[in-house]
């Protein structure tokens, strides 16, 4: 028999990475639910089953009982969240509720990719913008499940993602695909003031690694899946080498962030990846 594995995000940049990484075993059967607000066809990659829909909609969707679901179907952007507060709600927390109870009729393991916000300025980045609020309020909700119903799950944090498929440019546009675009067309590097805040950029073949441990082997919180380098947002446009211009500040932007790695690490994980190789690595290719 094999494993039946559900991604949901499975079209967006972390979540096509992870589907393209458990398609490669055999051993494995491979679906993805997405409403493709920022993932994208784009994205698809072989031998992998699409369904297009919304989480909240997921016990009509989805017609089987997945062994696993890697629940990262969800908004997942701090500065943007502000104006899209309704979108944030109706697919972060409509959509969790959704999926813990297909989890809980199924008995799916939900590895649930929360949010570092979480451990932001000393716990205060919890609740400084509506993403990292339900964020942080839907890995209490996934424990509690646990706790409530035995529902097997694994809580991840991700930390500032880079890689293959990021969004490079528009509204969810992410950091280091926005300054490569950038460089790309000879622009100024925009930084938020103060530029002081620090972020542990993790390449995305480090992420989908913790992700596939953590899957296979980790239960309970605090599966943290980021680099131990932690550098301000002015050192990483300095890296590149263009010129920068500063940008006023604005809500929800923390300063720094625990990184939570030792769980992770006890499964065998640690990162092979560093902003700075990669930053040269565009470099060389003259951020084609």
């Amino acid at each position: 028999m094999k494993k039946r594995i559900l991604v949901t995000g499975g079209a967006g940049f972390i979540g096509s990475n992870l589907c393209e990484r458990l398609a490669q075993d055999a051993n494995n059967e491979v679906f993805s639910l997405d409403n493709y607000f920022t993932g994208s066809k784009e994205n698809h990659v072989a031998n992998v089953t699409y369904i297009e829909g919304l989480t909240s909609d997921i016990a009509t969707l989805i017609a089987f009982e997945p062994h696993t679901i890697y629940h990262l179907g969800e908004y997942s952007r701090v500065e943007q969240s502000f104006d899209d507060i309704e979108k944030v709600w109706k697919f972060n927390k409509d959509g969790i509720f959704a999926v813990l109870e297909f989890a809980r009729k199924t008995g799916a393991k939900i590895v649930y990719a929360g949010s570092s916000t979480k451990f932001g300025d000393g716990g205060l980045g919890r609740s400084q913008s509506p993403y990292a609020w339900t964020k942080a309020s839907n890995t209490e909700l996934v424990e509690n499940y646990g706790t409530w119903f035995n529902v097997p799950y694994a809580i991840v944090y991700f930390y500032n993602v880079y890689g293959k498929r990021e969004i490079q440019t528009g509204k969810y546009a992410t950091l280091i695909a926005l300054f490569k675009e950038k460089m790309k067309q000879d622009e100024t590097l925009t930084i938020v003031s103060p530029g002081t805040q620090k972020r542990n950029f993790t390449h995305v073949d480090d992420i989908i690694n913790g992700l596939v441990l953590v899957g296979e082997n980790g239960y309970g919180d605090e599966f943290g899946i980021g680099s131990p380098e932690a550098f301000s947002i002015k050192e990483i446009a300095e890296m590149f080498g263009a010129q920068i211009e500063m940008l006023p500040e604005r809500k929800g932007n923390r300063m720094t962030a625990d990184v939570v790695t030792s769980k992770t690490e006890a499964l065998g994980w640690k990162p092979t990846r560093t902003i700075k190789e990669y930053i040269d690595e565009m470099r060389a290719n003259k951020w084609a």
